[in-house]
């Protein structure tokens, strides 16, 4: 049976609808998989498993070296930002009391010209005294008239007639921020998380894969499971066990210290492919063909 000939139509000046589909015109939709979305044990800067785990009151968890060293750049940079906006606040003041005094001495340059000079000066700008020192309209066009064409040409690759925009500094942020949740952060909010390890895994325990379970119902947790953290002692439960046992006894399950609810932090993750908690996991990618090229403009993919 013969094909269609639609699809066999190849010689024309344009795309047809098959031929656009089977370039991938238009907006592709996927979903985004378990290798792209970050483990709930893994830092949100090194993207490593997590050493000596350090949560901020948000529920995002980074490495104790990783968050004290991005927060140790952040003030260094923060003082070196403060530096630069006191010393731009110092040379505007100078050059504001600079243009005072020359101003004041150009009015007591004035008023004595006016008084003990032989010509006597009118205040109009017109007839003012040019950079040479000669009187007279005339000549000060003659003389400015160089200085005022490569003042208004606007020529790039002459360095002299390149236009300089003044460069000012606004006053910085003095507090540091999240590099995730970019909040305000500070060290004192920060708090160590527990991991209960599961003690009936053959693993090594120098193995990089641990596996982690709930303290109270002994489940394993993954990306699929929703946490909770207790900030008065870092513990980690499943979020189903501590909103059923540990806000009602308000004691932790592990180590017996009294909490309340407000200690509750639940942790910020990823999840997988199936289960995103909120999260929409789908990349998009808008590929657009070039006029009459048959070459595709690729956009970056989003994930939304």
């Amino acid at each position: 049976m013969p094909q269609r000939h639609s699809k066999n139509n190849n010689d024309l000046a344009f795309f047809t609808y098959d031929e656009k589909r089977k370039l991938g015109y238009g907006t592709q939709r996927e979903r985004l998989g378990k290798d792209s979305i970050k483990p709930f044990d893994a830092c949100c800067l090194c993207l490593k498993p997590f050493i000596d785990p350090m949560c901020c009151q948000k529920g995002h968890v980074f490495c104790k070296e990783c968050i004290l060293e991005c927060l140790l750049a952040q003030k260094k940079d923060i003082q070196r930002k403060l530096a630069a906006y006191a010393a731009q606040q110092k040379q505007e003041k100078d050059e504001e009391e600079e243009k005072l005094i020359m101003q004041k001495a150009r009015e007591l340059e004035a008023f004595d010209q006016q008084n003990h000079g032989a010509v006597p000066q009118s205040s109009d700008r017109s007839h003012g005294r040019d950079k040479n020192g000669f009187h007279g309209a005339n000549s000060v066009k003659a003389t400015s008239y160089e200085a005022e064409a490569l003042r208004t040409m606007k020529a790039f690759w002459l360095p002299s007639a390149t236009p300089e925009a003044p460069m000012k500094v606004d006053a910085p942020l003095t507090s540091t921020i999240c590099p995730e949740g970019k909040e305000k952060l500070k060290l004192k909010s920060l708090f160590p998380i527990h991991f209960s390890e599961d003690s009936s895994d053959t693993k090594s325990s120098s193995s990089l894969d641990q596996t982690y379970i709930c303290p109270s119902c002994k489940v394993t947790l993954t990306n699929t499971l929703a946490l909770s953290a207790i900030s008065s002692c870092g513990h980690v439960y499943c979020k189903k066990c501590a909103e059923k046992f540990v806000v009602v006894d308000k004691v932790c399950l592990v180590c017996n210290k009294p909490c309340k609810e407000r200690n509750l932090v639940n942790l910020e993750k990823g999840g997988t492919g199936f289960a995103g908690h909120g999260d929409h996991l789908e990349a998009k990618d808008f590929k657009h063909l070039g006029s009459g090229s048959g070459l595709g403009l690729v956009r970056p993919a989003t994930k939304t």
